[in-house]
């Protein structure tokens, strides 16, 4: 809506609450960012988010809908200063990334598609409790400060998130619940239905998914009825967009000239994608030379006029349209397949040589994706340094998506929010089969290259980690495999399309990813382009997507079926012990002198945790078992009467010294030597020399003081 004038008018200072399953929801209406068209000041407990939306005028010539949203994490909020070098907020940190896509996911699809005005939703974190993660309040806030800001927008929207705690679902969990919970859904909905999925579970079956969808929907239903009901209040009337007037000059026209060509292009179904796009390419080539050869006082001409795009756009909505028109009159998709039906599979497992500790080659289609694994030690896990408590990341999956995947150039740069999303959804869908950290203490890094793309390249990495995984010889308790579902809604038809291909996914409402093993489902992602999706598809979506999800992975344990006993020659070997806690300080030493000896000794690389973990990393076994020698002989409690064999270290005037232990020595009194007196210490020992000694006392300060005297030489230890 070009023209757009700002309205002064704003309510201001209310607050507002919301009794929302046993707790207040606090909203502070427009008292905050005076300027802002809406704001918004979301509190629950002690987290309060800030939530604006702003609006200004359209720009010429851009043919899409400039929407923005962010999130944005202050480290004040947890009373903490953030640990970088400049001490400040900079660049976002993953998990705002992701929950600012957590929040534009849900919120435009309820923009009218024509709108070219700029938009901006910004949510800050001003302050959190632990009990309540801020990312769900935050995204019900950009609905309600959308609506005050009287934006054309088709809400109210809210979200919840829904955990699973034994039998019972629970609205909201904390992020300690969170961590023990078996789901860790979110789900966003309108009062037409639900309308964003976000979720990671533990293998949990189809029907349990589908019950925790609509359990959270029926509650998202309590805050768009409070939203409703705050706007009544301040008699604040919901802007319900109406689509300026449609001119279907061009449109008719193209229909006329070009749509018979069109429909036997997408009806031509033994064509692989790049024929296919080439005769649609030649088409729209033929349709524009006659466009341009039609007399200037043609309305066609006149209607497309200037803007080139114009054109484009509306060959791109025939196309949709007759492409939509053949999927639901006819049950067939532009490659041939019927709706259920997924793409060829090939899968291979070791494809790079062993210096890379695992790797994967996944491939649907023409969507190709290459995944690689790397086994490092405890030192090299993620630290966090945002607002939520955990601190460190162990696994790591990322996902890089270059330009020739789709055949196009462009500078590479560093990952945008696409790719952080996409390699965040498939290192949920692996985070639940991975062994425990006590019985494989390694961090593994995964990394997924997508080489080809036409569809579902987040579910290909999930099917690649996989592969790459075991290929390391990682102990995952069960294979995990993903496919995307799609969907077509014209009026009351609908159809679900499985293992959805490009075309279908720009073209289609829906992208919903589903991923998860042979016993259930670990992760899922719903994405629509509609204002709502009602449960019954939701259900058909997911349940449609168990027998693609087995027969992919049937397709991947014919390259692989289990993780390889061997790892490759060039990962790390680990030991792993504990020590007591209060003697880390007796491995790592003065100035961490003790520790750096013995990595250097022994060529190792050691990790000690603050619980007395201690992880030993080398190439070379014998290597990792002398520094645990070593170790074990530090943290070795002595006790007085014990009896060790040693050599002597050095000597003193008074004494000599004996190493009783790897690392762990103790003195010899020179009145402790021998029954008689002795005048010097070299009289009766040198150094280098083998004794028997027993431990004659342990003093106030730890010292161990030995003693020769009626112990038999050659006595062994004790």
């Amino acid at each position: 809506m070009r023209g757009y004038q700002k309205d002064n008018t704003r309510v201001q200072g209310d607050i507002k609450t919301i009794f929302f399953d046993g707790r207040e929801i606090r909203l502070t209406i427009n008292r905050f960012a005076p300027q802002a068209g809406g704001s918004v000041l979301m509190a629950c407990g002690d987290t309060a988010v800030l939530v604006t939306a702003t609006r200004s005028g359209g720009r010429e010539g851009i043919d899409f809908l400039p929407l923005i949203c962010d999130y944005e994490e202050r480290m004040y909020a947890a009373g903490r200063i953030p640990g970088s070098f400049f001490r400040r907020e900079g660049r976002p940190t993953e998990r705002a990334i992701l929950t600012s896509r957590l929040i534009d996911r849900p919120m435009r699809p309820l923009f009218p598609n024509w709108l070219r005005d700029d938009l901006q939703i910004v949510a800050t974190c001003q302050s959190l409790d632990e009990r309540v993660p801020p990312d769900v309040l935050a995204v019900t806030g950009a609905s309600m400060a959308a609506l005050l800001a009287r934006l054309p927008f088709q809400g109210p929207m809210g979200a919840v998130r829904v955990g699973l705690l034994g039998d019972d679902f629970v609205l909201n969990p904390s992020f300690r619940e969170i961590e023990r919970s078996d789901l860790d859904l979110v789900v966003a909905g309108t009062p037409q239905g639900v309308v964003m999925v976000e979720a990671g579970a533990s293998q949990l079956p189809e029907d349990d998914i589908i019950e925790a969808i609509d359990f959270g929907y029926e509650a998202v239903g309590e805050l768009i009825k409070a939203q409703q009901d705050i706007l009544k209040e301040l008699g604040v009337e919901q802007v319900i967009p109406n689509a300026p007037p449609m001119d279907d000059t061009v449109s008719s026209y193209l229909e006329k000239q070009c749509g018979e060509a069109i429909g036997a292009v997408l009806g031509k179904f033994e064509q692989n994608k790049e024929e296919r796009d080439a005769r649609l390419d030649e088409i729209k080539a033929k349709l524009i030379k006659t466009v341009d050869g039609l007399k200037d006082d043609d309305k066609v001409k006149l209607a497309v006029g200037a803007n080139g795009k114009v054109l484009g756009n509306e060959y791109k909505a025939l196309t949709r349209k007759l492409m939509r028109a053949q999927i639901i009159e006819q049950g067939q998709r532009v490659d041939g397949r019927s709706l259920d039906q997924v793409r060829p599979i090939a899968a291979a497992a070791g494809v790079l040589p062993n210096r890379v500790h695992g790797s994967g080659l996944f491939q649907r289609g023409l969507t190709q994706v290459l995944s690689t694994t790397t086994l490092g030690t405890p030192g090299d896990a993620q630290e966090i340094d945002d607002l939520n408590p955990n601190k460190e990341k162990t696994y790591l999956h990322h996902y890089n998506f270059p330009p020739f995947s789709v055949g196009e150039t462009r500078p590479m740069r560093s990952p945008g929010r696409r790719e952080i999303g996409h390699g965040a959804l498939a290192e949920r869908a692996i985070t639940p089969v991975l062994p425990v950290r006590e019985g494989f203490p390694y961090v593994i890094r995964v990394v997924s290259e997508v080489l080809s793309s036409n569809g579902s390249t987040s579910m290909a990495s999930v099917c690649g980690s996989t592969l790459a995984l075991m290929d390391a010889g990682v102990p995952i308790k069960a294979p995990v495999a993903g496919a995307a579902m799609g969907l077509i809604r014209e009026g009351k038809e609908v159809r679900v399309l499985t293992d959805i291909q490009g075309i279908e996914d720009f073209l289609g409402d829906m992208d919903f990813k589903v991923a998860g093993t042979e016993k259930g489902i670990t992760a899922l992602q719903m994405d629509m382009k509609i204002t709502g999706l009602d449960m019954k598809t939701v259900a058909d979506a997911v349940n449609q997507a168990r027998p693609a999800r087995l027969h992919i992975l049937a397709k991947m344990l014919e390259a692989i079926d289990k993780p390889r006993e061997q790892m490759s020659p060039h990962a790390p070997r680990l030991i792993s012990l504990r020590i007591p806690a209060d003697m880390i300080g007796m491995v790592i030493g003065p100035g961490g002198r003790q520790i750096k000896k013995i990595t250097e000794e022994t060529n190792t690389k050691i990790d000690i945790s603050d619980d007395g973990t201690v992880t030993i990393a080398s190439h070379d076994g014998s290597a990792a078992a002398e520094a645990q020698r070593i170790i074990d002989g530090l943290t070795r409690r002595v006790n007085e009467g014990e009896v060790f064999s040693g050599a002597v270290t050095r000597i003193i005037p008074i004494g000599a010294f004996v190493e009783i232990l790897p690392g762990k020595e103790g003195m010899i009194h020179i009145s402790q030597l021998t029954e008689a007196r002795v005048e010097k210490v070299e009289d009766v020992v040198q150094v280098g020399d083998s004794v028997t000694v027993r431990v004659r006392e342990i003093d106030g300060r730890g010292r161990i003081n030995l003693t020769l005297r009626g112990v038999p030489q050659n006595a062994g230890a004790a």
